[in-house]
């Protein structure tokens, strides 16, 4: 069941003598007494509390665990059973975060994919009561929104990211630094309050825009631009700007000319993370933008239809029968995730064709 390798080869001229081995496990016996375990921990879970899954997971990877450490620590000895040990539990943890994953992933293609048809992109809820219809006008009012919300946020975040790290000094620097952190961590309906409050002062009660949304939005988005933005920029070697400086060239040309065209794909890759992370707000649109089951284009005329806010009521108020209703919201959420995947392979495809080239 081991193996005996030497431990270091004589040098040349020396006495013969005895080999010092190291025993060691054949390389399939680690896996195979972890799925014992395994097994062991699915027949313990049916004997004490009939068979349970989760049970099974928790009992089979404590036995699994053990199994491999006990059978290594007296075959490999101290050294090499911990280092088995601690392979094993990061192991087991990357792939119990990972069932979660799969589930979803699983769950959303099985329910979203009998309804991602030609007719649920170009058609709309309008006039819709069971069968049929589309998200036509909640695709195009997303795509308005972050647009809207991209204009608004990225430009504020990145020069106050630029401040912090060319300008800032002082107690202006600490504060700025300690509200974007804490806008960094605002509950999302927050945002949609606040919004909704700004808008009510000029407006009055019960007004729903689209603009409304890219505010709540940019609110969200501006904070996660600006400690982005920020981290790259602090990338950028001193060198660069020194060499600049000597040249004569000025505090601001510099920045434009050097800073931010060394760091622009860590910028983009930035930028483009943060509009993933909006993209799937719900809570703040349902409080500024509302829900129409027609198109409407225009951010500063009533109320626009937008992908999230789409599969809500579309879950939570699917008409009779329901089922027509629900698979719409499934669908819905799985365009959500191919548009944040979307997103994340865009900002890798920037990282890697943006990046400077260091080489000769």
């Amino acid at each position: 069941m081991s193996t005996q390798t030497p431990l270091a080869p004589a040098p040349p001229g020396a006495s013969a003598g005895p080999v010092r081995t190291q025993r060691r496990l054949p390389r399939f016996v680690p896996l195979a007494l972890f799925l014992g375990g395994i097994a062991l921990g699915a027949l313990l879970s049916a004997v004490t509390a009939g068979f349970s899954i989760a049970l099974t997971v928790i009992y089979g990877v404590i036995l699994g665990t053990l199994a491999v450490y006990l059978v290594s620590r007296s075959v490999e000895g101290k050294r090499k059973s911990t280092d088995r040990l601690v392979t094993t539990v990061v192991t087991s943890a990357f792939v119990l975060a990972m069932i979660p994953l799969v589930s979803l992933i699983y769950t959303v293609l099985k329910n979203g994919l009998p309804r991602l048809d030609s007719t649920f992109f170009n058609s709309s809820m309008l006039g819709v009561v069971g069968e049929g219809g589309g998200a036509y006008h909640a695709i195009l009012g997303t795509v308005v929104i972050t647009l809207l919300t991209t204009v608004i946020s990225v430009p504020i975040g990145l020069l106050t990211a630029i401040y912090l790290v060319e300008y800032g000094t002082g107690r202006l620097k600490q504060a700025i630094t300690f509200f974007v952190d804490v806008m960094t961590g605002i509950p999302s309906i927050v945002a949609g309050l606040f919004a909704y409050a700004l808008f009510r002062i000029f407006f009055g009660t019960g007004i729903r825009l689209g603009i409304m949304g890219a505010v709540a939005l940019a609110v969200l988005m501006i904070p996660v631009v600006v400690r982005s933005a920020e981290e790259v920029l602090k990338l950028v070697p001193n060198e660069l700007r020194e060499a600049a400086y000597a040249l004569g060239v000025p505090k601001w040309r510099t920045i434009v000319k050097v800073v931010i065209p060394t760091s622009i794909a860590g910028l983009g890759t930035g930028i483009t993370l943060a509009v993933a992370r909006v993209i799937g707000e719900t809570a703040p649109l349902l409080v500024t933008v509302g829900l129409i089951t027609g198109t409407n284009l225009d951010p500063f005329d009533g109320r626009m239809a937008t992908l999230p806010v789409f599969a809500y009521y579309q879950l939570t108020q699917p008409g009779v029968p329901p089922e027509f209703g629900i698979e719409r919201a499934w669908t819905a959420a799985l365009l959500l995730i191919m548009l944040v995947m979307a997103l994340n392979i865009v900002a890798r495809l920037i990282s890697r064709f943006f990046a400077p080239k260091t080489g000769r």
